[in-house]
């Protein structure tokens, strides 16, 4: 068999694989605001307490806040952690405490050597929490009325340890476009939910930590933060230690119970991806190179095949297989896009916009090996040291 023509096989049996898994997935991605709490737990509701990091957070955290005091869900305490802002963040916590005791402000401590900033801020809130149930979410969010109370319910209709609900993205610039969907996008079709649900393998597992809900024991089991301590990906790694100690995790739709905004302009959106793409591959440069061949190989190379197969008049077995590969892509985008109400310009854009990841990926590697570092909230690491992070810097210049 002509090498091309294997190619073009193999190519399409791995979309077709992917679009098996992406299917299903849409199925097993469940939407957390379907589910409410039970009589007996709304008539006797535990403590949850609510834990926001902030650091440099003044444009956010008001309307982070007032999102919160509006739960339906009303036995919660709201602690936020004002990590050395240099900007009016914590002046801003401190006036909303004055109007809902349930705010409380306290002040981060220096960072520790071998730390990550988010998540040493994470472990001095957990110190502080006196709830049943420790809620972790990011000061860019906004939350509806019932995000608390769904997703408690969540976790406990699937005697979970602990779950991660995934925002709605708020996306406006054409850079966020391109970019920010990824995430989820690539979870729904490679990561097999069903296991995410049913192994104990922590292989199977993800996490975003703009909204992560733990039992508050098995987050102290699994020795909180100050287990990865060191990691980027916290939220990631931290959902691995639930499962490797035997507790069940999951992951919810969040699209109907709270949004985020995680960037706003082009620096924003490469300065955050640079920050967590070479470290999914836990800086492992062989790694995210070989990602780097075979992600175009499947997802960028049909479109640029499609025509050349025109242009060139190729046979018509391999223009039928490059046509099958481009519909499979294309009819994925077009199931998320309806499903996360993106802009249907940007099914169009989907060529350029994986162009646009490999650039950032490559941007990514660079930063961390030979660049300033991973940078990010005005701090930055040295991270080429696997067995600890070293804090090069620490300026407000965002």
């Amino acid at each position: 068999m002509d090498i091309f023509l294997l190619y073009q096989y193999i190519i399409t049996a791995i979309l077709l694989l992917v679009l098996l898994n992406y299917l299903l997935n849409n199925i097993l991605f469940k939407d957390s605001s379907r589910f409410k709490l039970p009589q007996h737990i709304i008539n006797n509701s535990p403590l949850i307490s609510v834990l926001i990091p902030a650091r440099n957070e003044e444009e956010n955290i008001k309307k982070c806040l007032l999102s919160l005091t509006k739960q339906d869900y009303k036995n919660i305490e709201i602690i936020v952690l004002n990590d050395n802002s240099t900007d009016n963040t914590g002046k801003i916590v401190a006036e909303l405490s004055k109007k809902d005791s349930r705010i409380k402000l306290y002040n981060g401590k220096k960072l520790k050597k071998g730390w990550m900033g988010k998540n040493y801020a994470c472990h001095q809130l957990a110190g502080y929490a006196r709830g049943d149930y420790l809620l972790f979410t990011d000061a860019d969010t906004i939350h509806f009325p019932d995000s608390i109370s769904s997703a408690l319910a969540c976790l406990l209709n699937y005697k979970l340890g602990a779950l991660s609900v995934f925002a709605k993205q708020i996306m406006v610039t054409i850079h966020e476009r391109m970019i920010v969907p990824f995430g989820s996008y690539m979870i729904l079709c490679f990561l097999p939910l069903f296991l995410v649900e049913r192994s104990k393998n922590p292989l199977f597992c993800a996490a975003i930590g703009q909204f992560m809900l733990f039992k508050k024991d098995v987050y102290e089991k699994i020795g909180g933060h100050e287990s990865i301590k060191s990691e980027v990906l916290e939220d990631i790694k931290i959902s691995k230690r639930v499962k490797k100690y035997g507790y069940k995790f999951m992951i919810f739709d969040g699209r109907n119970n709270l949004y985020c905004r995680m960037y706003k302009n082009f620096s924003e959106v490469v300065r955050g991806y640079s920050k967590v793409l070479f470290a999914a591959f836990d800086y492992k440069i062989y790694a995210v190179l070989i990602v780097l061949v075979l992600f175009p190989a499947v997802f960028l190379f049909p479109f640029i095949m499609f025509p050349l197969g025109i242009i060139f008049e190729w046979p018509t077995i391999i223009m039928r297989l490059v046509i099958l590969q481009v519909t499979i892509i294309l009819l994925t985008k077009i199931i998320f896009s309806i499903r996360f109400k993106c802009k249907a310009a940007d099914i169009l854009l989907y060529p350029f916009s994986i162009v646009y990841l490999m650039l950032i990926a490559i941007n990514s590697i660079c930063s961390a090996l030979i660049g300033e570092g991973v940078s990010w909230k005005g701090r930055i690491y040295d991270v080429r040291n696997k067995d600890e992070v070293i804090l090069v810097n620490d300026s407000d210049y965002e």
